[in-house]
């Protein structure tokens, strides 16, 4: 196939990975996530960047900043609810609520190697380090 095409709610909702690549293209790419209850993806910024979030299931706490050091901002969000988090911005999501929290997420360019998948958070930061 040329592009990617699938049915993306079913993609993220039947996801049981902490993150896994779907499609990677030379300016975008496509990743589903799934966060167990009070689980988080972890304090990062990308530099180079841009990253549209959309969540499919759960609940979660949004946390933007202008810097490592602290939390300038923090966002209650839900299932259906999106976000962009543009270069530089450091962010973070929790999972608050008592049901797996699963999102997908696209990075502009791609972020992470073509067919990456992280069964773990665990494995994923140290695929990271």
């Amino acid at each position: 196939m040329l592009g990617w095409l699938d049915d993306i709610e079913k993609a993220a909702l039947d996801n049981k990975t902490f993150r896994t690549v779907l499609f990677t293209g030379k300016h975008t790419q496509l990743t589903v996530m799934s966060l167990p209850t009070g689980e988080e993806i972890g304090w990062e910024s990308h530099g180079t960047h841009d990253q549209f979030i959309r969540l499919e299931q759960g609940q979660a706490r949004v946390e933007f900043g202008r810097t490592e050091d602290a939390v300038d901002e923090t966002h209650d969000v839900e299932d259906d609810w999106a976000f962009i988090v543009p270069a530089g911005v450091w962010h973070n999501v929790v999972n608050t609520g008592d049901v797996e929290l699963k999102l997908y997420s696209l990075y502009s360019p791609p972020e992470h190697p073509d067919g990456t998948i992280h069964r773990t958070k665990r494995e994923a930061d140290a695929a990271e380090d």
